[in-house]
């Protein structure tokens, strides 16, 4: 059996201008990821992500999805994980990680058996994005008190927040997925300013943390841009063309993962505050 999976297309830079917000929501936001004992997907055109949500009642197989043509997931495909709920496990072959709350896990390619659970604590809710991979490296668990950390920002900005990398060259290596994720300090609500774009790589916010807040996602050509309003446990698509920087309602936290020809954190094309139209 097969995920519920929908696919999105992305729109070309010069058409957002013209997408009313509805549609423009469409081609970038994914909600609906977290079901109780469901496997969720959603499959996209950004170096052919995908992006799920595993929310396990005793245990969930991760299954084929017939979109990859492919015998089982990760067949020729590598997967970050997050854990944003209680405690809970991954069971990858025959081996068993535990992931405590925000815990990550990589799974090289090649893995055909990917097994999620919840443990005896509470209800372990698992993000995870999944990019192909030409190359196979060793499945390997991060906690939260191992990914290397940078702080950030400054409460004068309402900036303050902290960086943690997870699955990037100098810590968990993968063949092209980089992933972690930023916390914001309390009484900060700005991510990512000032905002960038890389033109090598394309990336998925995944907010959360947000409780009833919501955050105001900038995107589009830095000199055109658009919004859309993310809200907890959303996802919004990045291309390489698109600025990616929100102001939120409160403090949160949002994953963040990329895939494409550069695993380099810092390459990015930094875009003047007062360029931003």
């Amino acid at each position: 059996m097969s995920a519920p999976t929908r696919t999105i297309h992305t729109p070309r830079a010069e058409d957002i201008e013209r997408l009313p917000a509805a549609e423009l929501a469409a081609c970038f936001v994914i909600g609906d990821l977290f079901e109780p004992g469901e496997i969720r997907l959603a499959l996209t055109d950004l170096d052919r992500f995908a992006v799920g949500g595993a929310v396990p009642e005793g245990e969930l197989a991760l299954p084929p999805c017939p979109e990859f043509g492919t015998r089982y997931f990760t067949e020729r495909r590598e997967l970050g994980i997050l854990n944003i709920g209680a405690e809970g496990s991954v069971r990858v072959g025959g081996e068993s990680f535990a992931l405590a709350p925000l815990d990550c896990l990589y799974v090289g390619t090649g893995e055909e058996k990917v097994v999620f659970a919840s443990g005896s604590s509470g209800q372990a809710v698992f993000y995870f994005l999944s990019c192909p991979a030409h190359a196979q490296f060793p499945t390997a668990r991060a906690t939260k008190a191992q990914a290397a950390a940078v702080e950030l920002g400054d409460e004068a900005h309402a900036s303050k927040r902290w960086i943690r990398k997870y699955i990037h060259p100098q810590g968990v290596r993968s063949c092209q997925l980089t992933m972690g994720y930023t916390e914001l300090a309390p009484g900060s609500v700005w991510n990512t300013m000032p905002a960038h774009t890389h033109a090598r790589r394309s990336e998925i916010y995944f907010y959360f943390g947000l409780e009833d807040g919501m955050v105001v996602h900038l995107l589009g050509r830095p000199d055109r841009t658009r919004h859309v309003i993310a809200r907890n446990r959303q996802a919004v698509l990045s291309p390489p063309w698109s600025v990616h920087a929100g102001a939120g309602t409160r403090s949160y936290s949002f994953v963040w993962g990329m895939a494409g020809e550069n695993q380099d954190f810092a390459d990015m094309d930094a875009v003047n505050g007062a360029d931003l139209r």
